[in-house]
């Protein structure tokens, strides 16, 4: 920590919620990883369509790494930056499996709702460490996991 906020959090609050947030950058970081594999990799009868629903998946992603990572730092804590620091707490596994179109889609689509599983429960945990703005935070970042995930499930039929 470099500056010490005063926003009327305990100090020992925001530094389990900024762990918090620091878990779900390095899941937004893996899964958009994965995400930009797939973009670069897919093939197949749907390849431009999905090329350009990959791209706008990872534009959404690093959107939210962005701001998960700011909100770590309006809290007074540093933001996680390197792979290796990712690899050490995400919840999601990396994977350099390509495969066809479906494969790729049912992966993404699991990471996605693990995502979206932890942040009902983190969220709650945000509140209960006196940071509702954090846990609206995590609600709007799982609302957008919904509707990314609800387009994968529509390209899977």
């Amino acid at each position: 920590m470099n500056a010490e906020a005063n926003i009327g959090i305990p100090e020992v609050d925001t530094k389990q919620v900024s762990l918090l947030l620091n878990t779900l950058l390095a899941d937004e970081y893996v899964l958009y990883t994965k995400t930009r594999n797939y973009h670069w990799n897919v093939q197949g009868m749907h390849f431009r369509s999905l090329h350009l629903f990959f791209e706008d998946q990872y534009n959404e992603l690093a959107d939210m790494i962005d701001s998960i990572a700011e909100r770590t730092r309006t809290l007074g804590h540093f933001a996680l930056g390197t792979m290796k620091d990712f690899l050490e707490i995400t919840r999601l596994l990396e994977s350099n499996e390509v495969g066809d179109e479906k494969t790729m889609l049912k992966s993404l689509l699991y990471d996605h709702e693990t995502i979206i599983r932890e942040l009902r429960n983190d969220q709650g945990k945000a509140a209960e460490m006196h940071d509702p703005g954090t846990s609206d935070f995590l609600t709007a970042i799982m609302e957008k996991h919904e509707t990314m995930a609800w387009m994968i499930r529509s390209h899977l039929g």
